[in-house]
């Protein structure tokens, strides 16, 4: 298939290889840079081309208005292994009845009751364990955590003790890697190399455990207040039909590998960012403890934590995932330029939280630029942290609900003080995550 010829070619182009090697050794570098060069923009992974668009007009299109026209991409075809079909990769029909199933387990009341028994509770005990002084590793005890609570959200007590502590080992072992695999060669997912080793091991570890849960849930039956009795006794409004155990696999190792990173990495960043900034700082401790009174937080103090959900708009804004791919399914126009069937899109959050036009000063931490007035005026489609349209993430309510609940309620109890000396920088896996992050924990008084 010719490419389309009115599509420019991002600069730093590799013989052979293409943007594969500035892609992996500084995407923010390559993505920033792309909307200089126009709406369309077109990187080559090895002989494989794929169209960048960069405004959010573009963006909307491909991922909400013209949803129908494209297909999951090629970086979701080499998570299926992983995924197998569950909603980060299944397409269609398919993907649709999934999605129906499955929005009743993140509907409001049901994250109420997580928020109740799982998030809130496990926020207090990490709190509870730390000393005066002590420098924790906040980035690492993030991601525990978002580990934990995705683990006792999903697995009722009595299931999930060995899928938890599997959990927790695998899933950070394949983040590690998922960059290189979505965006190498075919060729190289075949080669007896460590990463691949330790990949498909940790996928495979992962699954085994994930699927015995899965056949304990269902001997048991019923309602066990946990996520993955809800996706057992789900139906099809339209059929009438059940998920297959696979099926329900699936979806399991989705929520895990997709959702825990996201709030992890956005906790960490939260604290690092108000760390660097005191004046922000003050303003949301004066929050959480005005509206906390001493206590944890609690769902339905969720509406008056105002400045706390712009923090992490804020913080979300800087730190996306990365890209989203699609596949053209027709023919279509994007931009003035022709995109045959079959072309790899994609869309970065990156390129578009950075643009100026619509977050001035980008690179600024700004919790104030999501007052409602200067939101009101960001465009459809120039801040998409979950996505957008039919394949909105479905935990897009959850997530910051649990970053909301965290912060929170470690925010009532402690200042996290960055340690001095250590520079804290992006290190790009499946999402943006800190290099390291130790912080001292100060004990604060309530005001």
């Amino acid at each position: 298939m010719a490419p389309p010829p009115d599509v420019p070619v991002a600069p730093g182009r590799w013989p052979l290889l293409g943007h594969t090697v500035p892609m992996l050794r500084d995407p923010l570098k390559l993505l920033s840079e792309l909307r200089s060069h126009g709406d369309v923009v077109r990187l080559d992974f090895g002989p494989m081309p794929v169209y960048l668009v960069t405004t959010p007009e573009l963006a909307w299109r491909l991922l909400a208005a013209d949803a129908g026209k494209f297909d999951k991409g090629i970086v979701f075809d080499k998570m299926r292994p992983l995924f197998g079909d569950g909603l980060a990769t299944s397409n269609g029909a398919f993907n649709q009845r999934q999605r129906r199933m499955m929005l009743p387990a993140f509907q409001r009341s049901r994250i109420a009751l997580y928020a109740e028994t799982t998030m809130t509770k496990l926020a207090v005990e990490l709190a509870d364990s730390w000393k005066p002084g002590e420098v924790v590793d906040f980035d690492r005890r993030m991601q525990d955590l978002a580990l934990t609570i995705s683990g006792r959200t999903l697995f009722s007590t009595e299931l999930g003790d060995d899928a938890l502590a599997e959990i927790q080992r695998s899933i950070p072992i394949m983040l590690k890697y998922v960059m290189v695999r979505a965006f190498s060669p075919k060729f190289v997912e075949r080669l007896p190399i460590p990463a691949n080793r330790e990949f498909d091991a940790a996928a495979a570890r992962l699954r085994r455990v994930i699927g015995d849960a899965v056949l304990k849930a269902r001997e048991k039956g019923g309602d066990q207040g946990d996520l993955l009795s809800m996706l057992l006794l789900a139906k099809d409004d339209e059929t009438g039909e059940k998920m297959t155990d696979r099926q329900v696999e699936d979806e399991v190792i989705t929520i895990l590998t997709t959702g825990a990173e996201t709030t992890a990495v956005a906790l960490a960043w939260f604290f690092h960012e108000i760390g660097q900034r005191p004046d922000i700082e003050r303003r949301f401790h004066a929050e959480v403890d005005e509206v906390l009174n001493g206590g944890p937080a609690l769902f339905e103090h969720l509406p008056r934590l105002v400045y706390t959900q712009r923090i992490i708009n804020e913080v979300v804004r800087r730190t996306p995932p990365v890209i989203l791919m699609r596949r053209a399914r027709e023919d279509v126009e994007l931009g003035g330029a022709r995109v045959p069937a079959g072309t790899e899109v994609a869309v970065s959050q990156h390129t578009l939280h950075r643009d100026p036009r619509w977050f001035p000063e980008p690179g600024r931490f700004d919790p104030d630029r999501w007052e409602p007035e200067r939101a009101a005026a960001i465009p459809k489609g120039a801040f998409i942290p979950f996505g957008a349209g039919p394949r909105l993430c479905p935990g897009h309510q959850f997530a910051p609900t649990e970053i909301a609940l965290v912060a929170a309620t470690i925010g009532a109890r402690w200042r996290l003080v960055p340690v001095p000396g250590v520079k804290v920088f992006p290190k790009i896996k499946a999402t943006m995550q800190p290099n390291r992050l130790p912080m001292t924990a100060l004990p604060r008084t309530s005001g």
